[in-house]
């Protein structure tokens, strides 16, 4: 794999380097048939138990995981040591990618198993704890979940009011209280549990479901994800071992964040895959379709619907692998066998920004997706028997879970001004860079759209800071376009970086790649010219700094053709019954 190892944030201080750049036509060809084995599990056995599990057999489900553990597809983020393979995080992406193929619910019960319920015990957990929990996930004969929130803290998880009390004999802790949302809850074996132990504060704990006074409550009904498990677990006076403390006492945030930064990125892949099925089952059925004596596919509109299915899938892809082959740069060299959770936390939070970036625009793509694959529909999309709306409803949780998306929204630059203040990116400077576009010449425009996304980035927080300098806490608005800046820049130098390595490597479909990443680059800007506009009266910006900002949303580009772009994708499209690539 190629070394793509950088500070995070890197993307807004300088450009990306090809040769630094992973995308997914990188893949080798023994990740390419660890996918074939995924996508055909996925499809041939997850895939038709959908009704199944909507009726709730979760027999059904703990099979399939143990069919999946049978494959190795529980275990490729397991250490060799404890039964897994050892794999990297792109293989891990790619695994990720393909279950989506088996439907939501279960690609959900799935995703939460091999993250964020064996993520916490892999990086934070003892050797001792490692041996005992590890080989039964990874075999699938023990079944994981994460317990995080409550009635009381959901977006404010350290407020979470569950006790954990250390016994007069000093051997277990003693839990009280009740977490929600459970997914997986109904029938694991094994929670992570968040509670609040007397005098040290928020920690972790390694609760099984055999341990007296641990019990469930009734399956949640939910709008979708019909066919995973959500239930509340219920803790009363619990004697959990001392040896279950997970990390330390009053550390458990280290582990709640920094797996909710990796179980952020995982809904990058998770959504690609179920956007790329939910663009093959619109595209199969505007070919069938018929209305006016043609199929609906013949259809210019229709096309366009398509082509943007397509525009947006590439640009997530594109970000989803560049992030994949990163954080595995950060995480690779840890050495998972013993006890790393003094290393764990920088190493997972290095590229914490780029996970939310990766979890907004992930979970807002497969809607965009799902909403124009109903449309293409008709009236069919919106009946119970055709597995888009399905679909519709599914996705919408994804923009809730694992941190709201105005929460990660205002991470973004959160995060990025906490480490400027502790010196550890460049953003002084950046602002400094800011200041000087608002007042230099038209001349020094930009040349390239992710150098434009970068100034306008810069420029805004610039002036924010000027207009607001006790800090922008209270501005979330102006949080949130600083990341739909940030965001938006990443996601559209990640594709038009993908087209150009495309295009180096002669890839028979460069053309392909070259239309959808100036389709998708083109579609971005033009959303982050709107957010940068739509602040500019707020914070007051005078004549000339107005006009410095347009000069910068004009950088030195060809416009596009995008409705031609459109029509040569949708044919694309077309032609392959759905995802082209």
């Amino acid at each position: 794999m190629k070394n793509t190892q950088q500070r995070g944030a890197a993307f807004l201080f300088q450009p990306v380097m090809l040769a630094d750049l992973f995308t997914p036509e990188a893949l080798t060809a023994e990740q390419r048939a660890i996918a074939r084995t995924a996508r055909d599990f996925a499809t041939r056995e997850a895939h038709p138990q959908r009704a199944a599990l909507a009726r709730h057999e979760w027999d059904i489900s703990r099979r399939l995981l143990r069919q999946a553990g049978a494959l190795g597809l529980l275990s490729a983020e397991i250490p060799e040591e404890y039964g897994g393979l050892g794999l990297d995080k792109v293989t891990a992406t790619v695994i990720t990618q393909e279950m989506a193929r088996a439907g939501a619910s279960f690609g959900l019960s799935y995703g939460v198993h091999t993250g964020i319920s064996s993520l916490p015990l892999v990086y934070f957990g003892t050797s001792e704890q490692k041996r005992r929990y590890l080989p039964a996930l990874v075999s699938g004969e023990w079944v994981g979940a994460y317990s995080l929130t409550e009635a009381g803290s959901g977006s404010d998880a350290l407020a979470a009011r569950t006790t954990a009390r250390l016994s007069p004999d000093g051997r277990h802790y003693v839990l009280n209280g009740t977490k929600q949302w459970t997914t997986n809850g109904g029938f694991a074996d094994l929670y992570v549990v968040y509670a609040q132990v007397d005098g040290a504060g928020f920690s972790s704990f390694l609760v099984e479901r055999g341990f007296p006074g641990v019990s469930t409550g009734p399956e949640e009904k939910k709008m979708g994800y019909d066919g995973s498990s959500t239930v509340s677990v219920i803790l009363d006076n619990v004697q959990v071992p001392v040896e279950n403390l997970l990390h330390q006492a009053g550390k458990g945030h280290q582990v709640a964040f920094n797996t909710l930064n990796l179980g952020r990125f995982k809904l990058a892949p998770a959504c690609l895959g179920g956007g790329i099925t939910v663009l093959g089952l619109a595209t199969r059925y505007a070919a069938e379709r018929q209305q006016f004596g043609r199929s609906l596919s013949s259809f210019p509109l229709i096309q366009q619907k398509l082509a943007d299915m397509a525009i947006r899938l590439y640009g997530l892809e594109a970000t989803t692998y560049r992030l994949a082959a990163l954080l595995e740069a950060a995480m690779g060299g840890l050495d998972l066998v013993g006890d790393t959770s003094a290393t764990a936390p920088t190493a997972l939070a290095e590229y914490a920004i780029e996970c939310s970036i990766a979890k907004v625009l992930a979970t807002e793509t497969l809607s965009a997706i799902v909403d124009e694959a109903v449309q293409i529909h008709g009236g069919y999309g919106y009946m119970r028997e055709f597995e888009v709306e399905n679909a519709y409803r599914d996705s919408r949780v994804n923009r809730i879970f694992e941190g709201t998306n105005e929460i990660n929204r205002l991470l973004i630059p959160g995060t990025l001004f906490r480490r400027g203040a502790r010196g550890e990116s460049p953003v002084t400077e950046g602002l400094a860079l800011g200041r000087a576009a608002l007042v230099g010449a038209a001349s020094d425009a930009p040349a390239t759209l992710p150098d434009a996304g970068r100034a306008l980035f810069w420029a805004v927080a610039a002036l924010a800071l000027e207009q607001f300098p006790q800090g922008l806490e209270a501005e979330q608005e102006v949080q949130a376009v600083l990341a739909d800046i940030a965001i938006e820049t990443f996601a559209l130098e990640s594709a038009l970086g993908r087209a150009a390595a495309a295009t180096a490597a002669d890839n028979r479909q460069a053309t392909l790649h070259t239309d959808l990443a100036d389709a998708f680059a083109n579609d971005a800007f033009r959303r982050l010219a709107a957010r940068v506009e739509g602040v500019l009266g707020y914070l007051q910006a005078d004549d000339q700094m107005q006009q410095r900002c347009a000069a910068l949303l004009q950088p030195a580009h060809t416009p596009v053709d995008r409705i031609g772009l459109g029509r040569r994708i949708a044919a694309a499209v077309v032609a392959a019954d759905g995802w082209p690539l």
